[in-house]
């Protein structure tokens, strides 16, 4: 059998980061920086041994490990402990992808509970609107001319914030416009920009069914309620 299961993962890991991180240095710098750059991997890699469930491994027999695959060494592990670890790191990463599912599990149900509340108390405001499927939109300016149709492209500014006022994306900050196809969206925005007109702003409330749902994404909590405020420039 070959190398351990951990030594593997370590020299792969390695490779990846030195092609993504490094790959722009010049060759008098690749000379510079040792104890940095190892640091680095060793602070990388350890910050994955934790995420792994293993923060418990020992450290010489880490570093034992280390100098041997980069000498070129084979692993001072027959194959049934080889097998014996690569069992152990597998079930130890199990049970942490258990326990994030079961977080996540709990933080959806209490933050679509949030939602509800919040879209609740929204939706009695004066100047708010509710479609059927949930949406709430209030206009800010009147647009003219025609709305957009499922199939269309838009050029629009917008700002995207949570309930908290925290902002997670902003062509308005970035200065410079979007352009996209209403199909390519969430549901919340290709149903609310058929209701707009050129030069027209609103802000609408998207329930998380519309949004990211139960998964959410980058920077968006899971059932995040979401408040867009959109200007239609353009439609082509």
């Amino acid at each position: 059998m070959g190398k351990s299961f951990i030594i593997k993962c370590l020299l792969a890991f390695m490779v990846v980061v030195s092609s993504s991180v490094l790959a722009e240095e010049t060759s008098d710098t690749e000379k510079e920086m040792k104890d940095e750059r190892g640091y680095f991997f060793g602070y990388s890699f350890g910050n994955m041994l934790k995420e792994g469930g293993n923060m418990d491994v020992d450290i010489d027999s880490l570093h034992r490990g280390l100098e041997d695959a980069l000498g070129g060494n084979l692993p001072n592990l027959t194959p049934e402990q080889q097998q014996r670890v690569i069992a152990i790191v597998r079930a130890r990463q199990q049970e942490v992808k258990k326990n994030n599912e079961a977080k996540a599990n709990k933080a959806g149900i209490e933050s679509l509970a949030e939602a509800k509340a919040y879209l609740a108390g929204n939706a009695g405001k004066p100047g708010i609107k509710t479609t059927s499927t949930g949406l709430q939109y209030e206009t800010l300016t009147e647009g003219m001319g025609a709305n957009p149709l499922p199939g269309s492209k838009v050029v629009v500014h917008y700002e995207g914030k949570l309930t908290n006022g925290k902002v997670f994306d902003s062509s308005v900050q970035r200065g410079k416009s979007a352009e996209f196809g209403l199909n390519q969206v969430i549901a919340g925005w290709t149903e609310g920009l058929q209701l707009m007109k050129v030069g027209g702003k609103t802000r609408f409330t998207i329930p998380p069914e519309l949004g990211y749902g139960p998964g959410g994404t980058r920077g968006i909590p899971p059932n995040a309620v979401l408040i867009f405020e959109v200007e239609l420039i353009e439609i082509k």
